[in-house]
Formats: structure tokens, sequence, C-alpha cells
């Protein structure tokens, strides 16, 4: 589809419900969009394209919006933000409609241009961290963002329309044809947090950047455009890089075989819910990851709930783990229910884990089961619930 951004600004992008793991890691039940822009001025800039690797015809639908956007004109510049294929993987067909067109990037980009497309010829224009382009009335300012999420990554400031052309970041899961701005803030977290979240000293450089341009507009690679209140998403970007909490509560993850530590699970959070306390419990055997770990670094504290397994953490929860230490978790109260009928050991690996994480902390009560939830471990539980409330 074709639609106004901004004055000269129109957006070409597509929506995607074919794909059902994005990356082949991350459901996305609403879709995705891919998204792409044009300029319209005394020169016309393409601002990215699409997928064109996934099962669809993504590629004739992106490049036929584009020449209905052009009506009869010529680009004269294709912007290549991020070289990852979900992105850039119409390139080599753009090219072939469009030779006389210069592609706009920075070194590392065209080092993966000759890589993803070997023997690809095309007019080329490198540009440095903090270059201007020119495209009449509208003025495209470069800014590098290595590693939002990969290495090549720049964003594109236009002056004139105060339009931040964002690449990865501010995007979200979610296909624009059931998704909105209503809709940004849960998905966008979880793509934050699973996609980019390992890079947060980058994505906080990249805000810095930010700081004095006045941004209208946010346009994102996925997602909806953002026009309004600007300062909301700038904020939740700042606190998702910082790895800090948003709501003051409890994230209660658990694992259970038989039954047994998730009685345990349940039990807790009653408790703490008579108490006035948030408390959310997510299964993590039958949970994704992605929307697990986005709700723990949402919330302010944790408590997790394993079987002994194997001698270590119940698989479940060790994959969590694995996700949320990746992704820099920090800065939370941890508590720990373990479960082992003979030899409880998930405990003393589950700190393992996390005692690497920088200013995590754990609860002086530590639960053991063996294996039930009898009287005595209902006792220890409710001691854990009176300490996690008691600030």
């Amino acid at each position: 589809m074709t639609t106004k951004v901004a004055d000269d600004i129109f957006y070409l992008g597509v929506d995607d419900h074919v794909t059902d793991l994005f990356e082949d890691l991350y459901p996305i039940p609403d879709g995705i969009s891919y998204n792409s822009y044009v300029i319209m001025d005394e020169k016309t800039a393409v601002m990215d394209t699409v997928c064109g690797v996934c099962d669809a015809d993504f590629d004739v639908q992106w490049l036929s919006n584009l020449e209905k956007a052009l009506n009869g004109r010529t680009p004269d510049y294709l912007v290549i933000s991020h070289m990852e294929p979900d992105h850039s993987s119409v390139l080599d067909r753009f090219v072939e409609k469009y030779p006389s067109c210069t592609v706009i990037g920075n070194k590392t980009t065209f080092t993966m241009i000759d890589s993803y497309f070997a023997g690809i010829k095309c007019n080329r224009k490198v540009v440095a961290d903090g270059e201007t382009v020119e495209l009449g009335k509208h003025s495209l300012k470069f800014l590098f963002a290595p590693m939002v999420h990969w290495p090549e990554v720049m964003v594109s400031y236009d002056a004139y329309s105060k339009v931040l052309f964002s690449a990865d970041a501010f995007g979200k899961f979610g296909a624009l044809d059931v998704t909105d701005i209503q809709d940004w803030e849960d998905e966008a977290r979880r793509y934050y947090i699973g996609i980019v979240g390992k890079f947060g000293s980058q994505v906080l450089k990249l805000l810095y950047k930010l700081t004095g341009l006045t941004v209208k507009t946010i346009c994102a690679l996925h997602g909806p455009v953002l026009k309004d209140n600007i300062d909301y998403y700038i904020d939740k970007y700042m606190l998702w890089a910082k790895c800090m909490p948003e709501e003051k509560g409890v994230f209660i993850g658990y694992g259970s075989v038989y039954g047994h530590t998730k009685a345990a699970a349940e039990f807790l959070a009653e408790k703490l819910a008579a108490k006035g306390y948030t408390a959310e419990v997510h299964d993590l055997s039958r949970e994704h990851w992605s929307y697990s770990e986005a709700a723990a670094f949402r919330l302010s504290k944790m408590v997790l709930c394993s079987p002994t397994y194997n001698g270590g953490v119940f698989t479940p929860v060790e994959n969590f783990l694995d996700a949320i230490c990746e992704r820099n978790y920090q800065g939370r109260v941890v508590g720990i229910i373990e479960n082992g009928s003979w030899a409880p050991m998930a405990a003393k690996k589950i700190k393992e884990k996390l005692s690497p994480q920088p200013n995590v902390k754990f609860t002086d009560t530590l639960v053991t089961m063996r294996p039930s939830l009898d009287a005595a471990a209902k006792i220890n539980i409710i001691a854990l619930a009176e300490e996690i409330t008691s600030d």
C-alpha cells in the first residue's frame, strides 16, 4: 500500500502474514510489516526495500507500490539503513529496474552488499557519520547506529519534515492491517528485548545522538509510523536500553513436571495478591520465551520456580535463564523456589546463571520443596512473599 506520511513522504511497505516465526525464532501471530518509504523532492530518495526472500510476492508488491508513488519519475537515491535481508533483499531487483539510481550506505553497508549480492553493479555513495545529503527542501542527515542491531545500521533524519527514519529502532511485531499505534507497547517491547536488547549500550548512544533534534515522526522498518507523543516512545526506549523495570511487580516463572512446582508458583501469587502486590505467573514450558522475557524485563522483581532435572535446572527454566542473561537482565531482586525429591540442585544452578548479571540480588528466603507443596513449603513461601513485599 502507498500512504502519505508527511509532506512529500510516502509509505511503500508490505504486510507479511505468511511467516509464522520471525527470524525463525519469534512467533508473530499478527504477522509483521516490512516498511519502506520514499521522499519526493527535487531529488527522490527511497528509504530501504523490503523482504524478498519469503514465500510470497512482497518484492512484486513493493516495486508496484514504488512505481505508483514515483508516478513516472526515476529514483535518484536508495538509502540502505540496514542490510538484514528482511529490509534489503530486493536490492538486486531494484538496481536492475533503476540502474541509474545511486545507492547510499556506509563502508560496512557496501561490504555486506558485496557479500549478499556477489558481483552486483550499482552506483554507490559512501557516507560518513553525520553527513548530509540534500534532496531539495528535504535533507537527510545520516547518524550511524552500529549494533542497533547490526554493525552497518544507520538512521536518517530529515530536518525539513522532522522525520526520523529509525531502522529497526522503535519497531514492533504485527502487520499494519491488524495493529496500530494503540497496540505499540507490548509487541514493541517483545521486539526490542528479543531483537535489540543485547545491545542496550549502543541503543543509548543512538538516543543521545538524537538529543537536540526535533523529532515529530518516527518511521521504523517494522510497525506503525509514530507521530504523536514522541517523548513517550523515546522514554520507553531509554528504560529498555537501561534494562530498568517499568512496573512494580513480580514475574513468577515456573516449569513443573508433575504439577507440584506449579502449585507453589500459584500459591505464591495468591499470597502476593493478598498483599496488593502485582504478580504475573508464566508457564515457561508452554509460553514462548520471548513473551516471558519481555514480561520479566517489564517487572521489578522475579521468582523462578524449578524442579531439579538431571542434576540441574528444568530445561524450560534454563532456556528462559539463557535468554534473559543474553539480553543483560539486571538490577532486579530474584527469589527462588526449587523442587527436588532427593537432591535439590535447581537453586544452586539458577544462582550460578544469574550471579554474574549486574546488580541482581537474591532474597534471603529460599524455598525448597521435597517435592510437594506441604505445610512446611507453604510457610516458607509465605515468608518469601513477606520479604518480597517488605520494600
